[in-house]
């Protein structure tokens, strides 16, 4: 071999090496990698409708309609829908649209939605408050299908973005082991799945027959990452391409990196802690400070709720510890949402007038109880928590925080084992009547009201304007009506408002998210450059 054979050879596999290295970056530019905080425990969409949950099944399946990043209604798997009658919603489906399998999809497959995901066995909270009113699913044709409702459900196509569309000939007669294991979970979103590694990570592939603008991804990774330290660290090491919820303590480190791109918008989902009405037998008892059980519990007193209330200096929390990543608040509706009132003020923080209307209650020395919150579903819960007890047993209400993963926090509150508890609320309606019924509205399965209402509130007065609210198809009429509920509320402190959260992501490199009200992260919306 001549040595000018050699030096051709030797410039063709560097070449080689070089083309290698750049189909191999081309690929590896085409995988996504997202780090949430949030915990994911299960695939099949109508289980249990949480934000992470959800998330992942929004990358799998559709909905009839879709929100766009800002909020506002956009066609999904209908093209189109209208109010034919006060209780009838006609919606024009798409047409040419396949499932996962390559099965079409049709109008049919709307209809078992419905009638499935009314009631999943062992759901620790689903949809049924959003289908009950659907009194029928009329197939009009394979493309069109109408709704019928009992009274006018204005809210309709708004409370539809959040339920998911599967298929009958896959999910009829499926269980949530089925959707869990990926053997049910076909849908005609932009990914299909691949792999759910409970607690770990979901593995998808694009859907390259997917109705929608092709996602730039043809692989995504969804890691599930609850430690927001950790979270951060591995974005900034180059082991995801963006995250969640990073902590906010990072995010002036975050926005000087070169190479970190964060991305905010104000959101919708509230803090609130819940006074426990009537809590379950099994609960942890609200005792007196010798430890004996008091009954009924003293928060079944709307004046000691109200002393609650006071105690909490919500600015104080929003500043030190969500570090300006909240906005304190005294109703669950943020501004410039139907139905929020501007005339309900961020209560004050007032531990005198606290101690007072707790000695006024009958509870001159106080009480004991146990503030339950998840440790790894909202950020700074615990700490959160552990402001709020130190703020209570400054009235003299000694608390104890109760820690807990969400998967046995969802479990325990279905049951009404929590004598109070830090929830929050996503508020993905978009309006003010989905809290009012699901969380406050009085348990009713014929109904599908209060399905979150773990601790049995009561109020008919408040549901009966709530159900005014919900069939009033007169704008203006029904932000009338959600303001009154909005004072009810405050009135009788059925719960306890806290502040509003900022959603946030960061992504690596040249990608950008569309930050989303809705604080969903999807893939979707994840863009080069």
């Amino acid at each position: 071999m001549t040595r000018h054979m050699v030096g051709a050879l030797r410039r063709l596999a560097l070449a080689s090496v070089v083309l290698l290295g750049v189909g191999a970056q081309s690929a590896f530019a085409d995988k996504l990698s997202i780090g949430i905080g949030g915990s994911v425990n299960s695939i099949d969409p109508h289980f249990y409708s949480t934000t992470p949950n959800n998330l992942v099944a929004f990358h799998i399946y559709d909905r009839l309609v879709h929100r766009s990043p800002d909020g506002k209604l956009i066609p999904g798997l209908a093209v189109s829908w209208k109010a034919v009658s006060p209780t009838v919603w006609e919606f024009k489906l798409r047409d040419g649209v396949t499932w996962h399998d390559g099965k079409p999809f049709s109008a049919d497959d709307v209809a078992f939605t419905l009638k499935r995901a009314l009631d999943v066995p062992n759901n620790l909270g689903g949809f049924a408050g959003i289908i009950r009113p659907i009194t029928q699913a009329e197939v009009v044709s394979p493309d069109v299908i109408r709704l019928h409702t009992k009274d006018p459900v204005p809210n309709l196509p708004s409370d539809l973005t959040r339920l998911a569309i599967v298929s009958r000939h896959a999910g009829e007669g499926a269980t949530t082991a089925d959707y869990n294991s990926g053997k049910a979970a076909i849908g005609t979103g932009p990914f299909k799945l691949v792999s759910y590694t409970p607690g770990e990570r979901i593995e998808f592939v694009r859907n390259d027959k997917w109705w929608g603008k092709k996602p730039a991804w043809t692989n995504l990774t969804i890691r599930l990452i609850p430690n927001v330290a950790a979270r951060t660290a591995a974005l900034l090491a180059g082991d995801l391409d963006m995250i969640d919820t990073p902590s906010a303590s990072d995010l002036p480190r975050l926005e000087k990196e070169p190479d970190v791109h964060v991305a905010s918008v104000a959101g919708m989902r509230v803090t609130y802690v819940v006074p426990m009405n009537k809590p379950a037998d099994s609960a942890p008892a609200v005792t007196d400070k010798k430890g004996q059980k008091l009954s009924p519990s003293p928060l079944a007193n709307p004046k000691v709720r109200q002393a609650l209330s006071l105690a909490l200096n919500r600015k104080g929390i929003a500043e030190r510890i969500m570090l300006g990543t909240a906005t304190p608040t005294g109703q669950w509706l943020p501004a410039g949402i139907l139905g929020y009132d501007p005339k309900t003020p961020v209560p004050p923080y007032d531990p005198k007038a606290a101690a007072k209307l707790l000695k006024g209650a009958g509870f001159p020395d106080g009480f004991k109880l146990a503030l339950s919150t998840s440790n790894d579903r909202v950020p700074y819960s615990v700490e959160v928590a552990q402001a709020i007890a130190q703020m209570w047993s400054r009235i003299g209400v000694e608390t104890e925080i109760d820690a807990i993963p969400f998967s046995v926090y969802s479990s325990r509150g279905a049951k009404g084992d929590f004598a109070a508890y830090l929830g929050s609320w996503s508020n993905n309606s978009m309006e003010g009547t989905g809290l009012l019924r699901d969380l406050l509205g009085i348990r009713n399965k014929e109904t599908g009201w209060g399905l979150y209402n773990w601790g049995q509130y009561a109020n008919p007065k408040l549901d009966a304007i709530t159900a005014k609210a919900i069939s009033e198809t007169d704008d203006a009429k029904r932000e009338a009506l959600v303001v009154d509920a909005v004072k009810t509320v405050t009135e009788d402190v059925a719960i306890i408002p806290l502040f509003h959260f900022k959603n946030i992501w960061a992504t690596r490199g040249a990608l950008r998210y569309e930050p989303h009200v809705d604080e969903l992260t999807l893939a979707v919306d994840v863009h080069k450059g």
